[in-house]
């Protein structure tokens, strides 16, 4: 990759936005701009993520081995050395299992006091079923990887699974959800593990932050500069093109139009697949995301949150076209639409 980067300046995002600021610079005769990196908040610790279920005080299933029902296997299982270290997609599959044992137990128990403790444990479990689908999908690790700022820049070609994979998966997390909302015992919890290994070594999601983030700096870097320009001596006198104004436009059109805005592009398009499934999953379960959650949820995910990452990567690109627009502009060379 160094080699690469040596013998191409625009191969990687970083090198080729280091370069558009240099060209920029050179050619409109001003002080090249080179921000830090805005600041984005990285993927909250577990701790922050997760949801603290109150567990049900399940002494009193010790009787239901008296009557010989399958619960007591389950229950068995869970308060076993693995049991006990269940990951949160296990624990979800858990209190599956138990909610469905537990109701094929309900008939042949006697006890009418044991009975009720019983359909109150079921009750209680089918109520946080959602939660503990929050636990297993935004509280686990496969997420914090697929969200891990920690693997560079995004780009398309070089990722471990394809967008369009990791926006399915996405959807078919959201299809889960449904299932549990409407109770549901079996809402297609065997293809999760699989869409969690995906997650796991895929950093997708941390990449494309990570190149908003540099977007968004470089771009109003740009900004700045053009509009140094456009505010200082005119580029043009008369509005009449010379053999400066000529050499900007051609760092327009050969830089941004043919080497920026393809990666500009790709990174919208792709941070919208991805960010879009992202923040239908977290919004059907908006009311009960942990309040620790929520600076991140609404800074980094929700791509409509005021002055969120996303706004202010639309902001950039916008201001950015309209700095172009008004220098072009003074020597009568804005580019037309057609």
């Amino acid at each position: 990759m160094l080699l690469l980067t040596a013998c191409d300046p625009f191969a990687s995002p970083d090198s080729r936005m280091d370069t558009y600021i240099d060209r920029l610079s050179r050619v409109l005769g001003v002080e090249a701009q080179s921000s830090a990196l805005m600041e984005v908040p990285t993927f909250p610790r577990m701790r922050d993520r997760r949801i603290d279920i109150e567990p049900i005080k399940i002494n009193m299933l010790d009787f239901l081995s008296l009557y010989g029902c399958e619960l007591q296997v389950v229950v068995g299982e869970r308060n076993s050395a693995m049991g006990r270290v269940m990951t949160p997609l296990n624990d979800l599959r858990y209190q599956l299992r138990f909610i469905d044992k537990a109701s094929q137990c309900l008939p042949i128990i006697e006890q009418q006091k044991l009975k009720q403790q019983l359909q109150s444990a079921i009750a209680q479990k089918r109520d946080s079923l959602t939660d503990y689908f929050w636990n297993a999908v935004w509280a686990d690790e496969p997420m914090a990887e697929l969200m891990s700022q920690s693997s560079g820049f995004y780009q398309r070609g070089e990722t471990h699974v394809s967008i369009g994979r990791l926006s399915a998966d996405l959807d078919h997390a959201r299809e889960v959800l449904n299932g549990l909302k409407s109770g549901e015992l079996d809402p297609g919890l065997e293809q999760m593990g699989e869409i969690q290994q995906r997650w796991v070594f895929d950093h997708s999601g941390g990449q494309l932050i990570n190149s908003v983030r540099l977007l968004i700096t470089r771009l109003n870097d740009g900004s700045d500069m053009l509009e140094q320009k456009i505010n200082g001596r005119p580029l043009c006198y008369q509005g009449k093109p010379n053999p400066r104004a000529e050499q900007v436009k051609g760092v327009f059109f050969n830089v941004y139009i043919a080497r920026i805005q393809p990666y500009i592009s790709e990174v919208s398009r792709d941070g919208e697949r991805i960010f879009e499934g992202l923040l239908a999953l977290a919004q059907a379960q908006e009311q009960s995301m942990p309040r620790s959650f929520k600076p991140y949820y609404r800074q980094v995910i929700d791509k409509k949150a005021q002055n969120g990452l996303w706004q202010q990567f639309e902001l950039a690109i916008k201001r950015h076209t309209e700095s172009w627009q008004n220098l072009l502009r003074q020597c009568g060379m804005q580019p037309m639409a057609g």
